[in-house]
């Protein structure tokens, strides 16, 4: 498979979460909840990474939050496969539809329970084609209408601050693999920033090429820095 052998860059999200403890007997009590951050992150790895929000994302999440201080940064990372065989029709279904759904799902949540919040909404590599499909308007016709997400509603769009894309691939080597082209909302095109190292072979290689050691290199490039400050210009 052409995009299995994508460099595993170290690093996830960590998550906190709060667990209520009780004594034996004791009436269990409320647990509050935690506030809502200034600025969530909402980032899809790439492939083959382990769960969490990947190399890319990780390095991404912290120059936010270096940038953005003393404002909160929490970080969510988009929970889907990120299997090396998506670019196949069963597996698109079922790998980057997951994410897409899943991505979106947290930008609604997040729009609903925490209006305040500002949100950025990333990815790289596999998942710049996950979040990138999260802001569409349509869903492409390869897709199963009995599996394809519901598009965001448009009022959504107000509580995305950036949309920052990491190595996304190009639509010539997308169509080589029999994969849609990325579609970006209306809404959502004026403040999405796609990041293309030069001589990445996925972004901006021949269709037939795999990925190289470009691909891997956006945390030391500077560009997770240039995507921080555009999506921190923007909170």
């Amino acid at each position: 498979m052409k995009l299995k052998r994508i460099a595993g860059l170290a690093g996830a999200a960590v998550v906190g979460a709060t667990t209520a403890v009780t004594a034996a007997g004791a009436v269990p009590t409320a647990v509050a909840q935690p506030p809502c951050p200034d600025v969530e992150v909402v980032f899809a790895r790439g492939t083959s990474e382990a769960p969490g929000v990947g190399g890319v994302g990780q390095a991404f999440v912290d120059a936010v939050r270096a940038q953005a201080a003393p404002r909160t940064v929490d970080a969510y990372a988009v929970n889907y496969p990120a299997g090396s065989n998506f670019a196949e029709r069963e597996a698109f279904a079922a790998t980057v539809i997951d994410g897409v759904r899943d991505a979106g799902n947290r930008v609604l949540t997040m729009s609903r329970d925490c209006p305040d919040t500002r949100i950025v909404l990333g990815g790289f590599s596999q998942g710049a084609v996950v979040s990138g499909f999260a802001t569409s308007d349509t869903v492409p016709s390869s897709v199963p209408a009995a599996i394809a997400p519901t598009p965001l509603p448009d009022d959504v769009a107000d509580h995305v601050a950036a949309v920052v894309l990491f190595g996304t691939p190009s639509d010539a080597f997308l169509a080589g693999l029999g994969a849609p082209a990325i579609t970006i909302g209306p809404r959502y095109a004026d403040k999405t920033l796609r990041l293309c190292a030069q001589g990445d072979s996925i972004c901006d290689g021949a269709p037939a090429g795999g990925p190289n050691i470009a691909h891997a290199f956006y945390p030391v490039n500077g560009m997770v820095t240039e995507g921080a400050s555009y999506a921190v210009a923007r909170i």
